[in-house]
């Protein structure tokens, strides 16, 4: 594939919105789409299979491996000492042969109150071709995005605990491959969680109640040159709750419910006076804070339309002998905001101390570059205590 150089950076910034079926939206009218683009938006990609097999939901579910991106603060109720997880997502296959996302996490119990987390991502864009001229010899590049997490997860009573985790962000996505004007990106991030769970009825028979809440990425601007403007990249609020229920001793069920939204200016924060105001034009002005604390009010058709911007998922979780999962779920955005709709299926399989997950992604229209999505996670428990779910 070969691109032109004048047009290398905007394919990019189209390659990575299109992971949120984003593409055709516009921000200029007031019945049309009205999306929220940020920079690094690989950072927002569901990384493993047992949650993009429940509709994206994890902020509240049982401590797995994986906690570090839904809630680091469900460490510190994980039931083994220790573990290491990896998970590997090719990415818009339908689109791009050779994108992928891979993930490694580990976490560590210093005790029964403190628990320690790290965790890697790597986004791959496939081999990218840059030609600057018809007649010149194309240059072959491998443009990537990664990120590195550190998180202290502690109980703050026996049903409740809190957690922060430190993240550093680098993004190369046109590696300089004619001029010196564009270069690589680095930010760093911080994310807040809390996550709190209780027990209900009989032993033979318990029910688990929880709920979570994580703000992630709360963290600097990022800017891919010395003269552009910094770009905010994904603050996310995510809210949810999660029940589990113990049939018998052989059986279990959960639901989930998670809901996101976007920290992030949706726009200037002024109202739309014609189909040609751009409302883009200053959002990036604002500083972290204010773009936080603005996002609950500032899209131009008032509280109609932040209510808009929040996605909601469901997911069902049933295992039989905690030894086999079946999990479906479903995720939805509204039409205006980049209409993501889709179910998801997968299944789980515990084989002594590893664990093996698979996830499937079916949308809800066709054509969709998300369709055919598979995840694909292992993960092993590093101690010989009883099951973690």
């Amino acid at each position: 594939m070969k691109i032109q150089k004048t047009i290398t950076r905007a394919l990019f910034f189209v390659a990575l919105l299109s992971l949120f079926n984003k593409a055709e939206a516009q921000e200029t009218s007031v019945t049309g789409a009205n999306y929220i683009s940020t920079a690094v938006p690989f950072l927002s990609i569901v990384p493993d299979s047992r949650a993009g097999a429940m509709g994206n939901t994890g902020v509240a579910t049982s401590p797995d491996h994986n906690s570090m991106f839904w809630n680091a603060a469900k460490y510190s109720f994980t039931k083994s000492e220790a573990g290491i997880g990896a998970s590997y997502t090719p990415w818009l296959r339908e689109v791009i042969d050779d994108m992928s996302l891979s993930y490694l996490t580990g976490f560590y119990s210093l005790d029964k109150y403190q628990t320690i987390a790290a965790s890697f991502r790597y986004f791959s864009l496939g081999e990218i071709f840059f030609q600057e001229t018809a007649d010149q010899t194309a240059i072959k590049k491998n443009p990537y995005e990664l990120a590195f997490d550190i998180a202290y997860s502690r109980r703050l009573g026996n049903n409740f605990s809190g957690a922060i985790a430190f993240r550093y962000i680098f993004s190369d996505i046109s590696q300089g491959a004619y001029d010196n004007v564009s270069k690589s990106a680095n930010a760093f991030a911080a994310d807040l969680s809390l996550y709190h769970r209780k027990e209900y009825g009989s032993s033979h028979n318990p029910s688990v109640w929880s709920w979570g809440v994580n703000i992630s990425n709360i963290g600097s601007k990022i800017s891919y040159s010395d003269d552009s403007e910094k770009e905010f990249i994904p603050t996310n609020l995510r809210l949810g709750s999660s029940y589990k229920h113990q049939i018998d001793q052989y059986n279990s069920i959960t639901v989930s419910l998670d809901m996101n939204k976007l920290l992030v200016p949706s726009s200037s924060g002024r109202k739309i006076e014609d189909d040609n105001d751009d409302l883009s034009s200053n959002k990036n002005d604002k500083s972290v804070l204010s773009g936080i604390f603005s996002s609950f009010s500032d899209a131009p058709n008032g509280m109609s339309e932040e209510f808009k911007e929040i996605t909601w998922s469901l997911g069902l979780e049933y295992w039989y002998h905690n030894q086999f999962a079946v999990r479906t779920g479903y995720f939805h955005e509204n039409e205006d905001k980049g209409n993501r709709k889709f179910y998801t299926a997968g299944v789980g399989v515990k084989l002594s101390m590893f664990d093996l997950d698979f996830s499937y992604l079916i949308p809800s229209s066709q054509n969709n570059p998300l369709q055919n999505t598979l995840r694909v996670s292992i993960s092993a428990n590093l101690d010989l205590k009883s099951n973690r779910r």
